[in-house]
């Protein structure tokens, strides 16, 4: 399959929330970093890779140093990272990941969403045959500053790129969930900073679905995605262009 579908497919496959929300999580993301390793970047990998994150989504300097101050002195709730696995209508797996303070309301709310939906939530690793973790680095092309396309994209399948994905705005470099620090070192080493460095989940089997039954899942995605809790949604539903239109008229 060619660059342009591989470039879609991760469009379609690994959603994005809005903008408040994705502060909320990059905050949530600071927080969990500082307790965990403490308030400076340059000791801090994980709290390093979370400010890179919330620079790429221009998230304001203020709000990045003041989630930094309040939870190293103890000022942030404690947040738990937990997963969620299910079935949405026409069989399309589901896999939400949460950050909460309270697992107990965040269950609820998950399972309320996929019973609304007709879905189904299973056991614990019931997906694992489905989905696969990547590390998923976004490069735009001024981060080169110069350097040639592609010698930097031989660099990276050099560090350990499973998949180098390319367009008019930069790169998506795919790497396998074990690699993820040496190829965030190797971006540091040749001074190209990611607008976003993530573990993400990618299909490893997709489901074809109709308008309908695409309507059905996106609105459980979209009632998961709006929760404060729920960082991230996955699915393996495949549709077509004419579908994935039809979808966006809303």
């Amino acid at each position: 399959m060619g660059r342009i579908f591989e470039k879609r497919k991760h469009k379609i496959f690994a959603r994005n929330a809005k903008l408040s929300k994705l502060f909320t999580r990059i905050g949530k993301e600071i927080a969990m970093a500082v307790k965990a390793g403490g308030p400076s970047p340059e000791a801090n990998s994980r709290l390093k890779m979370a400010i890179q994150n919330a620079r790429g989504a221009n998230m304001p300097k203020d709000n990045i140093d003041r989630a930094i101050k309040k939870a190293a002195g103890g000022g942030e709730a404690d947040y738990s990272e937990m997963t969620y696995e299910g079935y949405a209508p026409g069989g399309v797996a589901i896999f939400v990941e949460t950050s909460t303070n309270n697992p107990t309301r965040t269950i609820a709310n998950v399972r309320s969403f996929f019973t609304k939906c007709e879905g189904t939530i299973g056991t614990s690793g019931s997906l694992a045959h489905v989905f696969e973790r990547k590390a998923e680095f976004v490069i735009e092309n001024a981060a080169l500053k110069g350097k040639d396309p592609d010698e930097f994209e031989m660099e990276a399948i050099d560090a350990g790129a499973d998949d180098v994905i390319r367009d008019e705005e930069g790169f998506i470099i795919l790497a396998p969930y074990t690699g993820f620090g040496a190829m965030a070192q190797k971006l540091e080493a040749l001074g190209v900073e990611s607008k976003s460095a993530e573990l993400k989940r990618f299909p490893l089997s997709t489901i074809p679905a109709d308008l309908v039954t695409a309507r059905n899942v996106m609105k459980l995605v979209d009632m998961l995605e709006e929760d404060d809790d729920v960082n991230s949604v996955y699915h393996n539903m495949e549709i077509s262009e004419e579908v994935e239109a039809e979808l966006a008229k809303g």
